[in-house]
């Protein structure tokens, strides 16, 4: 499967803003030491001779953008339109099953129940679409703000991740 993912990083230009999110994105794949890998690849905007990710599979995108530019804009606000989808869809499946379930059939992950939960709690994967410039997942609005207000020039880098 394939999705887009973000990384919001601190820079002074576009090719310090690609490399410090091909810094993240390496950490979720598992290429920097001590990375646990949670996605199997990426491939960068900056790429343009992949034929089956990145720009083949989801169209033009800035290979990097100033979240003040209105490129930058647009994708933070995808970014985070997809945030909230994941985990409102989420909660809704596990809100749903549980009612229904034993305790017994909980643990034995009926209906992927605990599998949601276990996606409703991650902090990096395929339910988490916003990275910091640390690979730390942006799971609240309250912590993207937080990051916005306190990186002086701060840049958005896409990413199609395979998982």
């Amino acid at each position: 499967m394939h999705m887009l993912i973000y990384a919001l990083v601190e820079a002074s230009s576009e090719d310090e803003a690609l490399a410090a999110g091909k810094s993240v994105f390496d950490r979720l794949v598992g290429i920097s030491p001590h990375a646990d890998g949670v996605f199997d690849y990426y491939v960068t905007f900056d790429e343009a001779d992949v034929t089956c990710a990145g720009h083949a599979r989801w169209g033009e995108r800035p290979a990097a953008a100033p979240v003040e530019s209105d490129a930058g804009d647009a994708l933070l606000e995808a970014g985070w339109e997809a945030t909230v989808e994941e985990f409102e869809q989420t909660l809704a499946d596990v809100r749903e099953a549980l009612p229904k379930l034993s305790d017994e059939a909980v643990m034995r992950d009926e209906g992927l129940v605990r599998h949601a939960c276990h996606k409703l709690g991650a902090y990096r994967g395929p339910s988490v679409v916003l990275y910091d410039e640390h690979g730390h997942g942006i799971r609240d609005r309250e912590r993207l703000n937080l990051i916005l207000d306190d990186t002086r020039e701060c840049w958005i880098v896409p990413a199609d991740v395979h998982y």
